[in-house]
């Protein structure tokens, strides 16, 4: 039910090897690695469900809403989300809502604007909207704008353009975009914009491939990426490709699997998805699983976790290896750059689905 989110390792700590199994090097191509173990990722993420008395299930509670987003989105992006155990996730999510509207990450914690998103997106994957006062929730989050056009993440007054991205992204899967200021949020946004054309948290903060899905992929719901510095901040992006073709998120960084979903989100939302290699990123990905039990990590050798297999899954499919491509991996189905959601949801809730 509730996803066991597991800690990212650190970048020297790795899984022992299994009997039987041989050491490679983290860029080392085997044959093993040309495929999408979709059997493997969909085992891995279903016994999360009852793995609720490790450590790691204990030390994760705080954002146990935006772990079972990301198990429930990879098992609809690889074809078996009947596999999960809906009415008990509806259940568990319902009991999370405060009266103000939001969502806590989980049962007692505080509402938040990252886990008032999450809870919507999983009721949109299980279509289960019907759950929650649109309303409510929407007020919750437009009382969260300030006057600057910036958003609070909680009542506590943190301000971060994530939250910025969230309450855009809520909002527009609710139909109520027009309860905030947009031209304001989009001003604040525009704010972050750095000398290279990339944003951060706030603005004067640094350049970050995180912050930078974020205020674009915010922007693309506001209408407003005529803002963006387009050539700049692409050429940005393309650069945090390295060597062995994983991407990272800000220069002189390790590579990371979950940045084939930051930085791919936004060169896809800006159609520039071309300026990088994609076949090395899709060998750098698929290296990365866990090749006997599921799961992918953050760079091959690593131990898998659940956020990595969801961004992991996200990044081939934004790269265009879904069952619909040519020389796609069957089961794989294609996911919205800007919603973070599998693109035939959104056109079930009739939400304009971005073209690439």
């Amino acid at each position: 039910l509730h996803a066991a989110v597991g800690p990212k390792m650190g970048h020297d700590e790795k899984r022992a090897l299994r009997p039987g199994e041989e050491h490679r090097d983290p860029g080392e191509s085997e044959s093993s690695s040309q495929k999408l173990h979709i059997d493997l990722h969909r085992k891995y993420i279903v016994a999360l469900q009852d793995k609720r008395n490790t450590f790691e299930y204990a030390v994760t509670e705080h954002l146990r809403m935006s772990g079972i987003y990301w198990g429930l989105t990879s098992m609809y992006l690889l074809s078996a989300v009947d596999q999960m155990k809906g009415d008990e996730i509806v259940e568990w999510l319902t009991k999370c809502q405060h009266p103000s509207g939001g969502f806590g990450g989980s049962i007692g914690h505080d509402a938040h604007m990252l886990y008032t998103l999450s809870a919507v997106q999983i009721l949109a994957v299980i279509d289960r909207t019907d759950v929650i006062d649109y309303d409510q929730v929407a007020s919750y989050v437009a009382s969260l704008q300030q006057e600057d056009g910036s958003f609070w993440g909680d009542e506590w007054g943190e301000v971060d353009t994530r939250f910025s991205y969230c309450a855009y992204n809520c909002l527009s899967l609710l139909g109520r975009l027009d309860m905030i200021n947009v031209e304001k949020g989009n001003a604040f946004v525009v704010s972050c914009m750095n000398f290279d054309g990339g944003f951060g948290c706030i603005p004067g903060a640094e350049s970050h491939g995180g912050q930078i899905f974020c205020c674009v992929g915010a922007l693309a719901i506001g209408n407003g990426l005529h803002h963006l510095r387009a050539d700049d901040l692409g050429w940005w992006l393309a650069e945090r490709q390295t060597a062995g073709g994983g991407l990272n998120g800000r220069p002189e960084k390790l590579p990371d699997v979950c940045y084939s979903w930051w930085i791919l989100s936004a060169l896809a939302i800006m159609r520039r998805l071309h300026w990088i290699d994609r076949g090395s990123l899709r060998q750098f990905i698929l290296n990365a699983q866990d090749n006997v039990d599921g799961g992918i990590a953050d760079r091959p050798g690593d131990v898998a976790d659940v956020f990595h297999t969801f961004f992991g899954v996200c990044g081939l499919a934004l790269l265009g290896y879904t069952q619909d491509d040519l020389d796609g991996f069957e089961g794989l189905k294609r996911v919205d750059p800007v919603y973070a959601l599998p693109v035939d949801v959104l056109e079930r809730m009739q939400v304009p689905v971005w073209r690439m």
